[in-house]
């Protein structure tokens, strides 16, 4: 694992993250363009990691801290390298980051169907939160 790199996206890596979450990630989201990406980005250059090795790209997670709470996103490892760390180092980058803005807990978007997802996501030491519902509004029109 000593030659995974774990980094933040630049601008010129949108693309072929949009490219990657197509493949990698399961469902998709509304932010899922380069619009989206790019105002991520720009306003926290350091939330969307990626994990290379010899620069290929085998991972993302989206780490956002809005100053009360740290929220993950978007963790999506390539189906042909699952099940060799590259989540969880991810997690261990995004929980640093998390620790170091003064963040206090994580919380993590994980679709009700994923159940690979699930029992990842309780390997690394998360639990579903059943009294809490996640409640939405489209701002704006697909």
């Amino acid at each position: 694992m000593s030659d995974l790199r774990i980094r933040s996206a630049a601008p010129t890596d949108l693309d072929a993250v949009l490219a990657f979450w197509k493949t990698a990630a399961e469902g998709t989201s509304i932010s899922d363009d380069r619009a989206g990406v790019e105002r991520l980005v720009a306003r926290d250059p350091e939330a969307l990691l990626l994990a290379e090795r010899d620069g290929e790209l085998l991972g993302t997670v989206v780490a956002g801290f809005d100053g009360w709470r740290c929220h993950l996103y978007r963790l999506a490892v390539r189906p042909d390298a699952r099940r060799q760390g590259i989540g969880s180092a991810l997690l261990t980058a995004a929980e640093e980051r998390f620790v170091a803005l003064g963040g206090r807990r994580g919380d993590a978007m994980v679709l009700d169907r994923n159940e690979r997802a699930h029992h990842a996501w309780q390997a690394a030491g998360y639990a579903r939160q059943p009294q809490w519902s996640r409640w939405v509004k489209h701002l704006l029109d697909d």
